[in-house]
């Protein structure tokens, strides 16, 4: 069965993390779709990347899927804690036990305000580590807890999308697109 991720995007997500994400999983077997909370499916990643999403949130709000990602960038994360409809969605997914992920600063200015981080193991990137509380942060590029997955900066991009990978599709599956990587 095809294992089915959304990656929800904003007004300045960060581009590395972003693109990464997208590539990494779309190099696997998951199909990934890229859902704006704005507006407008066509945004302007933080350092200028133009992005078009494959839809808009609203109109996939009831669809299944077993991985819900938060690219970070503080701007992006900032629009992406938001949306309402995205918040509602993600509450969904975790009372559903479904995994969801975040990076950069999305952990700490998304999840965190969303409550989604009570008594977990997570890391986040450090200039917004101030914003914790009930969870406990660990200085680790990628964390996994539970169905839980968070990652620190665009340095971790890579580990965080293969991290994603092997939970959805196993380690041979991480292990081919770590290869095609060059990892």
């Amino acid at each position: 069965m095809t294992q089915r991720a959304l990656i929800a995007v904003a007004e300045g997500v960060d581009d590395l993390q972003t693109v990464t994400l997208i590539d990494v999983l779309r190099q696997s077997a998951v199909e990934v779709l890229v859902a704006s909370v704005e507006t407008r499916r066509m945004l302007t990643c933080a350092r200028g990347t133009r992005l078009t999403a494959d839809a808009m949130l609203v109109d996939v709000l009831a669809q299944s899927f077993d991985l819900i990602v938060l690219p970070g960038g503080e701007n992006g994360a900032r629009h992406l804690a938001a949306s309402p409809a995205l918040e509602q969605r993600m509450q969904e997914q975790v009372r559903a036990g479904q995994y969801y992920a975040a990076i950069g600063e999305s952990p700490a200015l998304v999840l965190q305000a969303w409550g989604l981080l009570r008594q977990r193991r997570m890391t986040c990137h450090n200039d917004v580590s101030q914003h914790l509380s009930g969870c406990s942060f660990v200085d680790q590029a990628v964390v996994v807890d539970g169905n839980c997955i968070t990652a620190q900066h665009s340095a971790a991009a890579i580990p965080f999308a293969l991290a994603l990978v092997e939970l959805l599709e196993g380690k041979v599956m991480r292990g081919q697109v770590a290869h095609l990587l060059g990892c």
